[in-house]
């Protein structure tokens, strides 16, 4: 009984932590032939996104690390357009949990018990992904994208703050070159 339980341990403490490594992942890359210090204002040209609540969330997230940089959002005339893309799609996991272990393959060679029983289920979760695009307007030619995706949850809060999160990591070495926080 006290190995079934330390078993049952070991596999609830792997799928926490097979949890968490799979939370919130960033991309960014950008135009190695940009000189990102000649860019200093930017206005927004579109965010597409199926829920209009999360249109000025996405804004305020990209506004908050864009100012923090030193760039300026202006109505018109800015030396970069930033274009900005949500999309949902779900996901979905395998958890198998097995019942009755019995010492396992080997041990039922020599006259012991097997696995027991092992039942799957399938776990549908949905995932955001927020794309932000940076385009030089002179040349109209993109010169940065970041990428962010992490789990939604029901918790708009929490969704927020998530979007907070993913959009800091995103612009964590922007602009590209600079020495930043």
């Amino acid at each position: 009984m006290k190995m079934q339980k330390a078993m049952l341990a070991l596999v609830g403490m792997t799928l926490v932590f097979a949890g968490m490594a799979s939370a919130q992942q960033v991309k960014t890359d950008y135009d190695r032939s940009a000189n990102f210090a000649l860019y200093k204002t930017y206005s927004w040209e579109h965010v597409e996104t199926k829920d209009p609540l999360k249109v000025d969330r996405i804004k305020h997230a990209v506004n908050a690390v864009l100012a923090a940089r030193g760039w300026t959002l202006v109505d018109s005339g800015a030396d970069v357009a930033v274009v900005a893309m949500e999309i949902t799609r779900d996901q979905q996991t395998l958890n198998t949990f097995y019942d009755g272990f019995g010492g396992g393959w080997g041990w039922r060679r020599f006259g012991g018990g097997g696995f027991g029983e092992a039942t799957t289920t399938t776990d549908t979760y949905k995932v955001g992904t927020v794309v932000v695009d940076l385009f030089d307007t002179k040349t109209k030619q993109l010169i940065w994208r970041g990428a962010a995706s992490d789990t939604l949850s029901d918790n708009s809060d929490k969704n927020i703050k998530n979007l907070n999160e993913s959009v800091d990591k995103m612009f964590k070495h922007f602009p590209p070159g600079a020495t930043t926080k």
